[in-house]
């Protein structure tokens, strides 16, 4: 289990991007309103934000990163390590951030590279990035967690185009020898890769003409093998099962207490999981906040996504102490406790 702490750093800003494009579940056709109605209650998203064709995560997270830097007024020379978590990329070659650190006229020694988790993206990408900076040698640093989920779901296929929207986010790292430790308990699970799958377009199973053919999977469910398929029982059974006692193994190991913490940022998979979760862990629900009635799942993006619209003001203003849950795809998940003091939020970016 990786369970460990890193000292000396702080978050200095979080900002995010979604597409101006908002789709309304109400209007889904593709289902009956009976099982439009059940869908918006249950598994919570109400609308979405959806990309036009040809805006990709990288142009809504520069669009977040314009807007933070400018805010924190941070000279981007000092700007020394970039980190893109995503799994919809610009292109298969070369990495997204090399192509952002150039976008964002960063100097030629910031540190660039791609890191392609979904689900869990924001908690893996905070340790790695903290991890890199703990030594003091990097002083500042972007990482920017998102995607653009819509551009792989079919719209005939109600297990998974109902559910998903787009977001790019961007927080902003700093060495402070004085931060208080930043704690992460992250594990991996394999051999349930193919509950969250796109099977054609890879090294694995290359692109063909087949990949493009749509078929019937089951009822009200059609897609290709270039289209996101999702098992929602096993997704739903793992979730149940690793969560919970993932954060209570990080909060034994650190001594922290969930009756310490602020707020409890779960991923936003879905509401029937998420209240699941704050139930077994006998949560307030004043600490659990939501973004997923007016997003939907935003993969990576959905924890720094939910800070930045539903938390905004408690963290501008003061200190607070989070505990970050991410679970999903890969199989793949993590908890983080991090501390916060009067951070940069800029409103939210709509691109």
């Amino acid at each position: 289990m990786a369970l460990f702490s890193l000292p000396g750093i702080k978050i200095s800003g979080i900002s995010a991007a979604v597409p101006g494009n908002s789709e309304s579940n109400a209007g889904y056709q593709w289902i009956s309103v009976r099982e439009r109605e059940s869908l918006m209650k249950n598994i919570g998203v109400e609308t979405r934000r959806v990309a036009l064709k040809g805006t990709t995560t990288s142009d809504l997270c520069v669009a977040a990163a314009e807007k933070l830097l400018d805010e924190l007024q941070w000279d981007r020379s000092e700007v020394e390590l970039l980190i893109f978590v995503s799994q919809s990329r610009d292109y298969l070659v070369p990495t997204t951030a090399c192509i952002v650190q150039d976008r964002l006229g960063l100097p030629h020694s910031c540190m660039a590279m791609d890191i392609g988790l979904g689900c869990s993206g924001y908690v893996y990408g905070l340790s790695v990035a903290g991890g890199l900076m703990q030594s003091g040698a990097i002083k500042k640093a972007l990482l920017m967690v998102g995607d653009i989920s819509t551009l792989t779901t079919c719209y005939r296929d109600k297990s998974t185009y109902p559910l998903f929207g787009d977001a790019g986010t961007v927080t902003a790292l700093e060495y402070d020898p004085d931060a208080p430790r930043m704690h992460f308990n992250l594990q991996t699970d394999g051999s349930g890769h193919k509950a969250l799958m796109i099977k054609d377009g890879g090294a694995r199973n290359v692109m063909s003409r087949k990949s493009f053919d749509i078929k019937k999977i089951g009822k009200g469910i059609y897609r290709s093998r270039l289209h996101l398929e999702l098992d929602g029982i096993e997704v739903f059974n793992f979730t149940l099962r690793e969560v919970v006692p993932n954060i209570k193994k990080l909060l034994a190991g650190t001594g922290e207490s969930l009756a310490e913490t602020d707020f409890i940022v779960f991923h936003q998979a879905n509401r029937l999981i998420n209240e699941t979760l704050r139930k077994m862990l006998k949560l307030d629900p004043a600490k659990v906040p939501y973004s997923i009635r007016e997003f939907g799942n935003t993969s990576g993006a959905s924890i720094p996504l939910t800070m930045v619209v539903a938390l905004k003001e408690p963290l501008k203003t003061g200190k607070t102490k989070l505990l970050l849950s991410a679970f999903g795809v890969g199989l793949s998940w993590g908890t983080a406790i991090v501390e916060t003091n009067s951070i940069c939020i800029p409103d939210l970016i709509e691109v």
